[in-house]
């Protein structure tokens, strides 16, 4: 399945958002939002929605924001929640998701300036080699079937030396675009969130840094590549619906994500699985 970003009406009456507008704190017009009403973010459980709850029981209180955190397993139901007013924001996306998602369905998400957090290194795991040097001709590797981060997991593989893609492949690069692949590996195609459960139907398998960390892997320890946090444009950030950017509960959530005591907090629990983008 390649457009994993399609908003479809069967994704919310399957129960994936079971909230309505009450349950947030505004509509989808920053200027008529009720600044102490509770600001609702959306976020994918690990790393987002714990590092979001730490900024909900350690520093919101104070800053004078309450914050509550709707947690999701997937990669449309948040950005699907914030375009039709049921949240305020979301955590959970880089910038190429984002600008596909938008291009794709029509939608107008934006970041909230100075709310880059976080990077998850992108990481190749696998439980029958110890190096991807040791994988046989013909094996299979599982990737991510969302756009951008399919082209990420091939540009780590091609990073690495596994395969090589045409010049000038860029975010939407797909197998296809594979010019060199010297092993004939043959690429499996999953939900980012099925990646984990996957890793003893294949010989390895691209999985994000939310799901390994879920899936107790370390992109830092047990990855066999891992992605550099250097230059590296797919750090997550908070989002709204364009024109809530000014909320002043967003404004002050963004301050408090990019904040030393978050930092420390992201530094000290994930020891290097996370890395801090600010």
């Amino acid at each position: 399945m390649r457009n994993t970003a399609k908003i479809t009406t069967a994704v919310l009456a399957a129960g994936a958002l079971t909230f309505g507008l009450s349950a947030c704190g505004s509509g989808s017009d920053s200027g008529k939002a009720d600044p102490n009403a509770a600001l609702t973010v959306a976020a994918t459980p690990t790393p987002q929605g714990e590092i979001l709850t730490y900024v909900k029981d350690h520093l919101a209180q104070k800053a004078g924001l309450k914050l509550e955190v709707k947690e999701f397993t997937d990669y449309v139901t948040p950005n699907t929640a914030v375009q039709q007013g049921q949240v305020d924001a979301n955590y959970f996306q880089h910038k190429p998701y984002l600008d596909d998602f938008n291009k794709k369905n029509g939608t107008d998400i934006v970041p909230v300036p100075g709310g880059t957090v976080h990077l998850e290194p992108l990481g190749v795991y696998s439980q029958s080699v110890k190096k991807l040097a040791d994988l046989k001709k013909g094996a299979t590797v599982a990737l991510p079937n969302d756009t951008t981060n399919e082209a990420r997991a091939l540009k780590l593989l091609e990073a690495n030396g596994v395969i090589k893609l045409k010049a000038g492949a860029g975010y939407d690069a797909t197998p296809k675009d594979v010019t060199d692949n010297p092993k004939g590996l043959k690429f499996k195609e999953l939900e980012a969130a099925q990646l984990p459960r996957s890793l003893g139907d294949v010989d390895a398998a691209v999985i994000n840094g939310n799901y390994a960390l879920e899936a107790k892997l370390s992109p830092a320890k047990d990855a066999l590549a891992a992605e550099s946090a250097k230059n590296n444009p797919y750090a997550n950030f908070l989002a709204v619906k364009k024109g809530n950017e000014n909320d002043p509960r967003v404004k002050k959530l963004a301050k408090l994500l990019t904040s030393p005591e978050v930092k420390k907090f992201i530094e000290d629990k994930y020891d290097g699985a996370v890395v801090p983008a600010f």
